[in-house]
């Protein structure tokens, strides 16, 4: 049994000058590489374009993961202000071990998901998407450098600009990509308009905009004032991590987007959203009240919940994947709202256990996820199709992008020795320790949130086994999935740092959470130290930190198993056994036909989630005309909407649209009608002077 523990110990509060150096020189090395690689693949002829803009922007996710892994080996911040370059509030910059964390889980991903790109993008890149794409991992890494309001909104912007424009880059091929870009666009910027309003409202009532202005004039703003704030931030982060019922965006954009891009997007970037609410929740508006988190940890246990029921319905492979991450950032809200709450209620301990599991489960999602979402790419590139239910065969012909997504799947399953079940069960844990002496409210949400995460991995199992048994295991369906060929190198490269990552995070997490407790440290007080120790925190995972682990016996089980099954089909005489043919009931062998497809695996569990899914089914029934009794063919269709979508946006775009439609008709292109609009108008303005003079 694996036991997690947190304790304080004693750092020295100030990082080495040399550190701090490094910190900078690698942010900078990796904005100017973005910038160079992007001008450089816009000149560069057309068989170059990929290679320059993939390779600039893998050096340019190396150079800011050395910077994160530099500064969260420091324990304090250290400001960089250029006052003219943005108006208004100039540029601020600073990174702490908290930003650190989130800049080099995002250098990691772009590392990979550039040399993927390579080989992906091939010849057919065109000139926006290979230049944009080092560019918005820049965004990326701007984004947790921010040190003052006005930078975090203009680099957001530009983050938000640079990843519409990529999702953007193959809407001549598919009419979907334009309908995702334009939910992605408004989804985005009404985001940006609600962090935009809360931190304008914060900065209002504070002598500056910089973090240490908000965060020294915090304690002296009403409750009402800080909720305010919270709300719209929570609003606006929570739509780019992709929380219910803000997540229509996302099974959209990440599918139609280009396969490097969905997996920096899907890895890398709605990690940000959670980055914002650490920050301005914890760091900067100092923990607020408990309804807070408690409405936090209810969001997040809803988008788990919800994000896996659509994940499992799904029979397209990028769009299950998006839905997953959904899944994921709704269990990574549960731990941020649990270290919240724990921290506003006096728990700092398991404050920092809490949200200790909320960022190990960042990286180790980013990992899987990035892995998924390169081998769904190289599928797509090798059949050009991402349907489950017209794929399968793929591992005769794809044995290495059939491994890495069978890692990847597993890894996502929370299974042992799953990259993801190391962070599940340490926020199973906390949730589980925050019982005792738990107010009435908490005592109803945590039960509820632990049932949520234990919900979420079952259907995860079953989502992954899904998607792995009937795309790649079962027997093809179409001529494309039969003549399926393997990855380029480069792609394969990509895919190989993905597996690595997952492989390093499921089998020694201890090797990271130093950093983790590092960046807890430096959320606030209220995590893991009391106030005025002047401590970091160290976690440790008891099992996992010894010289046996128990993840290490169970690899050292399956690779017993693996090499004993290799060797007994190695025997002599067992190709002869393996080809006689089994009993068939006299039908004859197995066709593809009577095989599960993705629809059928996941009948079962739909039957169970009706309710809450609300599933359409249609069936055609064609009878012969010489016989009514007789069926000619029969046809099934069955559809699972976004029951959210349907009930919240439907009713809104049709109001929007009668609003639209309404306004056309006051504008038919009379001049003389306009002009009377202009003297009303006019007239009306003069009379309300009058009166009010």
């Amino acid at each position: 049994m694996i036991t997690a523990t947190a304790a304080l110990a004693a750092a020295h509060p100030h990082g080495t000058a040399g550190q701090w150096g490094l910190v900078w020189a690698g942010l900078a090395a990796a904005g100017a590489l973005a910038v160079a690689a992007s001008f450089v693949s816009l000149i560069a002829p057309r068989r170059w374009r990929a290679w320059v803009s993939g390779a600039g922007t893998a050096l340019t996710g190396l150079a800011g993961a050395a910077a994160g892994a530099a500064a969260v080996t420091g324990h304090r911040s250290t400001g960089l202000s250029a006052p003219g370059v943005l108006p208004l509030s100039g540029l601020t910059l600073a990174v702490d071990p908290l930003g650190g964390w989130f800049i080099a889980v995002t250098g990691a991903v772009a590392v990979a998901a550039g040399i993927y790109a390579v080989g992906y993008a091939g010849h057919a890149a065109s000139r926006p998407s290979v230049a944009m794409l080092p560019l918005f991992v820049g965004s990326l890494f701007a984004v947790p450098a921010a040190a003052s309001a006005g930078t975090l909104l203009a680099c957001w912007e530009l983050m938000a600009l640079t990843s519409l424009l990529l999702v953007l880059a193959e809407h001549k091929r598919r009419a979907e990509v334009a309908v995702a870009a334009r939910w992605y666009a408004v989804m985005t910027h009404l985001g940006m308009v609600c962090v935009l309003a809360g931190l304008i409202l914060f900065a209002a009532h504070a002598h500056g905009d910089s973090f240490a202005a908000l965060a020294q004039a915090a304690p002296h703003l009403s409750p009402a004032i800080k909720s305010t704030v919270f709300v719209l931030v929570l609003a606006g982060f929570g739509s780019k991590a992709g929380l219910v019922p803000l997540h229509a965006w996302l099974p959209r954009a990440h599918p139609e987007a280009p396969s490097h891009v969905s997996a920096l997007m899907s890895a890398a970037m709605v990690n940000l959203g959670l980055y914002g609410l650490i920050r301005v929740g914890s760091c900067l508006l100092g923990g607020g009240s408990a309804w807070w988190w408690l409405l936090l940890i209810a969001l997040g246990a809803i988008s788990a919940v919800y994000g896996i029921l659509q994940a499992a319905m799904s029979t397209d492979v990028k769009r299950l994947l998006g839905c997953s991450t959904t899944e994921n950032m709704g269990l990574a809200c549960v731990g941020i709202g649990a270290g919240g709450l724990f921290a506003t209620t006096g728990h700092p301990v398991l404050a920092g256990l809490a949200l200790a599991a909320a960022l190990l489960h960042v990286a180790t999602h980013a990992a899987f996820k990035t892995l998924l979402f390169l081998a769904a790419g190289s599928v797509l590139h090798a059949t050009g199709t991402r349907d489950l239910d017209a794929l399968g065969g793929l591992r005769r012909g794809m044995p290495a992008t059939t491994l890495a997504f069978g890692w990847g799947a597993l890894a996502a399953s929370a299974l042992p020795p799953g990259t993801a079940f190391v962070s599940e069960w340490l926020l199973v844990q906390a949730l589980i320790h925050g019982l005792r002496g738990a107010s009435t409210a908490t005592a109803i949400t945590l039960p509820l949130a632990v049932s949520a995460v234990a919900l979420t991995a079952g259907l995860a199992v079953a989502t992954f086994v899904k998607a792995f048994g009937t795309g790649f295991l079962a027997k093809p369906r179409n001529a494309d999935a039969a003549a399926a060929h393997e990855s380029p190198a480069t792609m394969l490269a990509g895919l190989g740092l993905a597996g690595a990552a997952c492989a390093v995070l499921a089998l020694a997490p201890g090797a990271v959470l130093p950093a983790i407790g590092r960046a807890v440290a430096a959320a606030g007080a209220g995590f893991a130290a009391a106030p005025g120790a002047g401590g970091a925190v160290t976690l440790r995972l008891d099992g996992l930190s010894g010289e046996v682990s128990p993840l290490l016996l169970t690899l050292a089980l399956l690779i017993v198993m693996v090499g004993a099954a290799a060797w007994l089909r190695a025997l002599p005489g067992t190709r002869a056994r393996r080809q006689a043919r089994l009993w068939d009931c006299g039908g004859g062998p197995l066709t593809a036909r009577m095989e599960y497809t993705a629809t059928s695996f996941a009948e079962p569990l739909q039957r169970v989630f009706d309710d809450v899914l609300a599933p359409e089914t249609d069936l055609d029934i064609t009878h012969l005309d010489e016989a009514r009794y007789l069926v000619a063919s029969a046809e099934y269709r069955r559809k699972v909407p976004d029951r959210i979508e349907r009930r919240l946006y439907e009713p809104v775009l049709k109001a929007v649209g009668a609003w639209g439609d309404a306004a056309r008709r006051l504008a038919p292109g009379s001049v003389h009608r306009y002009l009377g609009y202009g003297f009303y108008a006019v007239t009306g303005l003069l009379i309300v002077l009058a009166v009010t003079r």
